[in-house]
């Protein structure tokens, strides 16, 4: 069981740790929201949403994805038009205001749809959770399986949470709202890379 353990917070950990869409917005309300508190709806929304795909994947559920080709198709169009549009948002929103105004940041409304939007629409992370994770879970059977899971599950959540504590220390430094500004036209940037780079693989 300690194998299964280790084998999935590895895996885990090596999925969820290059720069991508879903990572960005956790990290840029961390930094935008006024408190940490309210940024935790799109914390825990996220990694809500990973629990869940890595749970399908393990039961073997969201195979049916890559059964229809038709489903999977919509998936990847949504993503794109998605993608594209969160580009537009972010890019258009401000970081901060002048010192001594308040922060313009998403409402947790918004914080939420977004995050499952950026979680359940973002193509690359529900093939790599069903092809990686997915796959890897086969490997084990009844509790070493349900350990595997657990601890892929339990990175996501470390790895959300820790992202938005860092985006907040990088908010409270960065008093002019400079760097933040920066980090939106980036995180637009990475959103249309991705909904590009899936249109040429399609």
């Amino acid at each position: 069981m300690f194998e299964a353990i280790i084998h999935g917070f590895i895996l885990a950990f090596g999925l969820i740790l290059p720069l991508g869409v879903q990572n960005v917005f956790v990290f840029n309300q961390g930094a935008t929201q006024p408190r940490f508190l309210g940024a935790l709806p799109v914390i825990i929304t996220a990694a809500i949403c990973d629990t869940l795909l890595i749970s399908l994947a393990v039961l073997g559920v969201s195979v049916v994805v890559l059964d229809y080709d038709w489903l999977r198709m919509i998936l990847l169009i949504a993503g794109i038009i998605f993608l594209i549009y969160m580009g537009f948002v972010t890019w258009n929103s401000k970081a901060a205001m002048n010192e001594g105004e308040s922060r313009i940041s998403f409402s947790p409304k918004k914080q939420v749809i977004f995050a499952m939007s950026v979680s359940l629409l973002n193509p690359h992370a529900i093939l790599d959770t069903i092809g990686v994770i997915g796959t890897s879970s086969l490997a084990y059977l009844g509790v070493e399986k349900i350990a595997f899971a657990i601890s892929c599950i339990l990175v996501s959540w470390l790895w959300f949470l820790s992202l938005g504590i860092v985006g907040r220390m990088t908010g409270r430094l960065d008093q002019s709202g400079r760097f933040l500004l920066v980090l939106n036209k980036i995180s637009a940037i990475v959103m249309w890379g991705t909904a590009v780079y899936i249109v040429v693989t399609l």
